[in-house]
Parts: C-alpha cells; structure tokens; sequence
C-alpha cells in the first residue's frame, strides 16, 4: 500500500506541475520518457535474467502460460460488456471496441479516430490510460486480494513494458516473463481485433 501512495503522490505532484506550466524545459523532451523506460526494462531484464529457474518454469507452464492473455481478452470482453449494461447510450461494438485496447492507449487511440469516430477515440485514450493507472496503483492491493496473476490481466498490454516493473516487484522475476508474454501477445493482437470490431 505505501508504495502505491507514493506512485499516487507523484501521479498527482506531475499533474499540478503541468497544470501550472512550471515544468523544466529538458523534462518536456519526449524521448526523457522513453530513455527512462527502456532502461526500467534493461533492469527488469537483468533481475530476470540472473535467475536461472525463470526460464524452467517457463517451460514447465508452456501451454497454461499461452491461457494468461486468452484469459485477459475474455476477462476484458466480460467486463466491457457489463459496462455497456451501464451504459445504454453507447453501442456494443464501441464498448468493446475500447476495451480491445488492453491499455494499449496510443495504438487503440489512433486506429479508432483513424476509422472515423475521433470522440470514441478520446474515450479509447482515457479508459486505456486509466487502466495503466489502476495496475501501477493498485497491483499491492490486486496480488493480495486476486494473486500474482491479475495485475499481469489488469496491466493488458502493458504488462510487457510500463507496468511490467511494478509487477516484478510485487510478485516476482517469474512472473515478470509470464507479464512481457501476455502483453506481447496482447500488443501484437491489439490492432487486428479493433480494427475487427470496428468494421
């Protein structure tokens, strides 16, 4: 929970700072943002790498690993769905048009406003970023109530890049791997199921 706190604390101070256009010139680089990520993933990388029984359970959970994003989609569709219930002003097909973003904000974001429906786009953009949000927050609270594996399903995408360092330290290198797995899958799939769900 503290260190959840503490995400939140920066979360909020960044947002205040931005909001008063009080930021330092050389943070509004965007490749700042990048650099810092690639090197959070060197690092998890490393941490995954120097335990040589990772690669062992790996291939131990073979076909139960591949279950991990064929469960996060069916989660996601389940849960888009039980949002459209709630939602009666919006058709089905864009409920779970932005739900098959799993976090994957910019892509999702872009093919759905390149499709025609630029405000459905914007929502795309928001709920995605929410959900990263969510699963940076709240992964204590999600492997203590749920086990290791839902902020893996929770993260979606990207479980395989931003939240991934939040989820090693939560859970373990172990299943740090399942993570860039699931959200690689996830990724790859991303553009062809809502591009599927849109036409």
């Amino acid at each position: 929970m503290k260190g959840s706190l503490i995400i939140l604390s920066f979360f909020i101070a960044g947002c205040f700072v931005g909001h008063w256009d009080s930021v330092p010139e050389w943070l509004l680089n965007d490749s700042l943002s990048t650099y810092t990520l690639y090197a959070l993933l060197f690092l998890v990388g490393m941490s995954i790498g120097f335990d040589s029984h990772c690669w062992q359970i790996l291939r131990q959970m073979h076909l139960k690993v591949l279950l991990v994003p064929i469960a996060v989609m069916l989660g996601t569709a389940v849960g888009s769905i039980a949002a459209w219930c709630l939602i009666t002003d919006m058709p089905m097909r864009d409920v779970l048009a932005v739900g098959a973003g799993f976090g994957y904000y910019s892509l999702s974001t872009v093919i759905i406003t390149n499709l025609g429906d630029p405000i459905l786009g914007s929502v795309a953009l928001l709920s995605n970023i929410i959900r990263e949000i969510i699963t940076l927050l709240c992964t204590p609270i999600l492997v203590r109530f749920f086990g290791k594996l839902a902020p893996v399903a929770s993260g979606g995408a990207t479980a395989m890049d931003t939240t991934l360092p939040i989820i090693v330290k939560f859970t373990s290198e172990r299943y740090g791997i399942v993570a860039v797995f699931s959200g690689m899958v996830l990724t790859v799939l991303v553009p062809f199921i809502v591009t599927f769900i849109m036409t």
